[in-house]
């Protein structure tokens, strides 16, 4: 896997992945920024939040679970000095669907957290203090 990051002006730069994709990324305008983008750790929460949210639609898939929707909230708190590195992350699941079993969901919120999210384990095992729950929305 690779990306290449490039300045654009003041402090935005724009990155590009590998498969052909990309986002550009800002400061604020207290930085110099112009606010054209998310900051550059607000991705790796969005990065985080993806990696689990896939993680649990396929867990979930699998199971033979009726998921009609999945939304991941997440919540960070960062250290006062510099650098500025997650501290704490909390992610609150909310799966949507016809009949979910709760014991299923709670089993792919297990299997994201301590085995399959790459972005979870790292930022875990880097120090990060990271929490987990959800909530299932009944659907007809």
């Amino acid at each position: 896997m690779q990306t290449s990051v490039h300045w654009l002006e003041n402090v935005a730069f724009e990155a590009k992945s590998d498969s052909g994709h990309s986002v550009i990324m800002d400061g604020s305008p207290e930085y110099g920024g112009e606010n054209r983008g998310p900051r550059p750790m607000e991705l790796i929460l969005m990065g985080l939040g993806g990696c689990a949210s896939f993680d649990i639609v396929t867990i979930l898939k699998k199971s033979r679970q009726d998921v009609t929707n999945v939304v991941c909230n997440l919540k960070a708190e960062r250290a006062d000095a510099i650098p500025a590195v997650f501290t704490k992350i909390h992610l609150h699941f909310v799966v949507t669907g016809k009949a979910v079993k709760e014991k299923q969901v709670a089993k792919a919120v297990e299997l994201s957290a301590e085995k399959y999210c790459s972005a979870s384990k790292m930022l875990s095992d880097g120090g990060v203090e990271i929490t987990h729950d959800f909530e299932i929305i009944e659907v007809e």
